[in-house]
């Protein structure tokens, strides 16, 4: 180790981000994001991960045949951050000691005296078989696993794998990086004894959303994949385990499994949804058609909220979480607190309106059945209205279809906007691109969604024929209709939680084979 003035040096953090699925990120991995200052990424690592940090980021990914810095490149970018006193991440795939060339970085920086860390990540070895539904080892099968590079083929000269030895472990065989040269590691295999009808199985962007599985032997797993159309990264996983796949297989087999379904929520608001969507299989395309910013005047709420604070009986009614967020800030901007609501009676549309509320500290009075507004208007008509004051925060282009329900019933509704809604920048060539690629699903979760996509597609709002269009309830629907569009999916309960179930129930027809690819029933 060379000698260094220790007093104003950083240390750099070798963290494995694991491979692909951001949730197998390790909790001290996502501390040390949170603390870094620069962050060093690789090539196969989902987006949302970098978004854990407030940091520099600099890329240095690597692929075949292309890479943005050398190896010696990046350890010097490391050596040279850490010298400079800055905490930094080095986020690499999978685990940062198996095949990631952590090791040579961890020499490089104790060479040049910077401290480090290593934080291990889950390797695409192990996570990637798993959810393919395949266990590494089992007992009676398999109790012990070989990792091994497949950078090397073996039927095109030296290699320093022994693959006669490989050939007969007995074990479970896994090869990382080796598609390109899996049809040589196969011909090896059985050439030192390994059966051609050993079980095998291929797992391309294991972990991914778009994960893809493909079994078959040893003698023609290479080409099922290839027939398959799988390619780089996968890995390959070789041995009597790949037979438990048609058993215990999970991941692929989830009712929304490979549909890319565009969300049109705004990104504030997407998240809930997103999560939702992974979680049943299904590959989100946030999309937001609708951008939530804030009003260039304030006025009219603030004049509206202080009017309303001394009139007796008054009620308030939030019909979206954006709604209670908005009028949260313009309080706490007037000096005033939960302590606002006081003699109010306060309603919800929504369980995840009431949820923010609770969230302030306000129970809410009147939380309706059902969110549509004329059921809501239905709902509260059994009341003494007369003259009573009810105040309406919401969107500056909102529906008031609720405001107009309560003024029949004789009360004094002053609908007042507390937010706007805008499009967002640049929204056109995304949309495009996304169809492009293909979209199974075009979720719709307000009027104004709908209306804003069509209005970004313009001329190429065919596109959206030949996606399914659901919608968050009926209003949405009959706005969507009015539009042109034809709704094939509408939610019961209208809400997100609502939404994802009526997806899956217009999906539940499809069955998989045992690759994991989906059939249409027939």
């Amino acid at each position: 180790m060379s000698s260094v003035d220790t007093a104003n040096i950083g240390k750099v953090y070798l963290v494995g981000a694991g491979p692909g699925d951001p949730g197998l990120l390790t909790v001290k991995g996502a501390q040390a994001l949170a603390g870094a200052q620069v962050v060093v990424y690789d090539r196969l690592l989902d987006p949302s991960l970098l978004g854990l940090a407030s940091a520099e980021r600099v890329f240095v990914g690597k692929e075949r045949g292309r890479q943005a810095l050398t190896q010696a490149e990046i350890n010097r970018l490391l050596v040279a951050e850490g010298l400079a006193g800055k905490t930094v991440v080095r986020l690499k795939g999978g685990d940062p000691f198996v095949f990631g060339r952590g090791g040579e970085e961890a020499q490089a920086l104790s060479e040049a005296g910077v401290p480090f860390e290593i934080v291990p990540g889950v390797t695409s070895a192990v996570a990637a078989a798993a959810y393919a539904g395949i266990p590494v080892t089992h007992r009676g099968v398999s109790t012990a696993v070989t990792i091994v590079t497949g950078s090397e083929d073996p039927s095109k000269g030296e290699t320093t794998t022994d693959w006669s030895a490989l050939a007969k472990t007995g074990g479970t065989l896994v090869t990382l990086m080796g598609w390109a040269a899996l049809p040589g590691i196969a011909a090896t295999l059985q050439a030192h004894g390994m059966s051609g009808d050993t079980p095998a199985a291929l797992v391309q962007w294991g972990t991914w959303s778009r994960q893809r599985t493909v079994t078959g032997t040893l003698s023609d797993i290479a080409e099922r994949g290839k027939s398959a159309g799988i390619g780089a990264p996968v890995i390959a996983i070789i041995g009597e385990v790949a037979r438990l796949r048609e058993e215990i297989g999970w991941f692929d087999r989830r009712p929304l499994w490979g549909k890319r379904v565009l969300v049109t929520r705004s990104r504030t608001q997407a998240s809930r949804l997103i999560e939702l969507l992974k979680d049943l299989g299904a590959q989100p395309v946030e999309l937001p058609s609708i951008e939530i910013g804030p009003l260039d005047d304030y006025g009219e709420l603030d004049q509206a909220l202080t009017d309303a604070a001394e009139v007796p009986g008054r009620w308030i009614i939030f019909a979206s979480v954006n709604s209670v967020e908005h009028v949260w800030e313009r309080l706490r901007a007037l000096g005033k607190d939960a302590r606002y609501f006081a003699g109010a009676t306060v309603g919800a549309i929504g369980p995840a309106t009431a949820r923010a509320l609770r969230e302030r500290g306000i129970e809410p009075d009147f939380i309706p059945k059902r969110s549509v507004s004329e059921e809501v208007t239905a709902e509260l008509s059994g009341r003494d209205w007369d003259g009573r004051l009810v105040l309406l925060p919401g969107s500056a282009i909102g529906r008031d279809a609720l405001a107009a329900g309560l003024k029949k019933l004789g009360a004094n509704v002053r609908l007042v906007p507390a937010y706007r809604n805008a499009r967002p920048e640049g929204i056109e060539e995304k949309a495009r691109a996304a169809f492009e690629q293909g979209i199974d699903v075009v979720t719709f979760t307000s009027s104004s969604t709908a209306r804003n996509l069509v209005d970004i597609l313009g001329a190429d709002r065919h596109l959206l024929e030949s996606s399914a269009i659901a919608c968050i309830g009926p209003i949405t629907a009959a706005t969507a209709q009015e539009l042109g569009l034809t709704v094939d999916i509408i939610a019961a309960e209208h809400n997100v939680e609502g939404l994802a179930d009526a997806l899956t129930s217009h999906f539940s027809g499809l069955t998989h084979d045992q690759s994991g690819f989906r059939l249409s029933p027939e």
